[in-house]
């Protein structure tokens, strides 16, 4: 497992969320950073893709040391 900070262009609704149960979220003004444990790198892609397809813009990715 990888942990993993995902930083997305705007606030994330309950909805959008639940489709992401193994990520939590923490809100500031404009953003949304979900982090998480992720499988591998298709699991990521995975969650990119459908952030995309949800029309999430994403700002930035971290890798979060263990």
């Amino acid at each position: 497992m990888t942990r993993i900070l995902i930083r997305v262009g705007s606030s994330v609704s309950d909805d959008v969320l639940e489709t992401f149960p193994h990520l939590t979220r923490a809100t500031q003004p404009a953003t949304t950073t979900l982090v998480g444990d992720l499988a591998d790198a298709k699991e990521l892609q995975g969650v990119l893709d459908l952030l995309s397809a949800l029309g999430v813009d994403v700002i930035e990715i971290v890798t979060i040391p263990e």
